[in-house]
């Protein structure tokens, strides 16, 4: 069981999926980047406050003795928004890396058949014709 662990894990296809797990990872946390330090600004521009902390207030809370307001509830319609956009981004991405990768696949489709041998009879006839001189 251990050695057919073994196989499978290291199938060239598991090791492609690991690899593209972590860099799609690592991806990810470059568009929140780029979403939280660039798109969001621009878009609060729009609205004078940090998109980020765009909220629908349904039930205003209070502010306790350091300010900090406690019992507010809240749609945060701005976080979800630059969530929704990071993944807009990523799969857009992922969208074309993977073109990418099934045109190269279309144009690697097996080359010509190499021009076949001579027949079975076309054998035989030359080796008559070299018993013959």
């Amino acid at each position: 069981m251990l050695k057919e662990f073994k196989e499978f894990a290291m199938k060239g296809n598991l090791v492609d999926i690991a690899v593209g797990f972590v860099m799609g990872a690592a991806f990810n946390k470059v568009v929140s980047a780029f979403t939280a330090g660039i798109v969001s600004p621009l878009i609060g521009l729009l609205f004078n406050a940090d998109f980020k902390d765009l909220k629908y207030i349904l039930t205003p809370g209070t502010p306790n003795a350091e300010g900090v307001i406690e019992g507010e509830v809240a749609v945060m319609w701005g976080e979800f928004l630059t969530n929704v956009i990071d993944f807009v981004i990523v799969a857009f991405v992922m969208f074309m890396i993977v073109k990418g990768v099934n045109a190269m696949k279309k144009k690697e489709e097996p080359a010509p058949t190499a021009p076949a041998g001579p027949t079975q009879e076309e054998l035989l006839a030359d080796i008559r014709d070299l018993l013959k001189k």
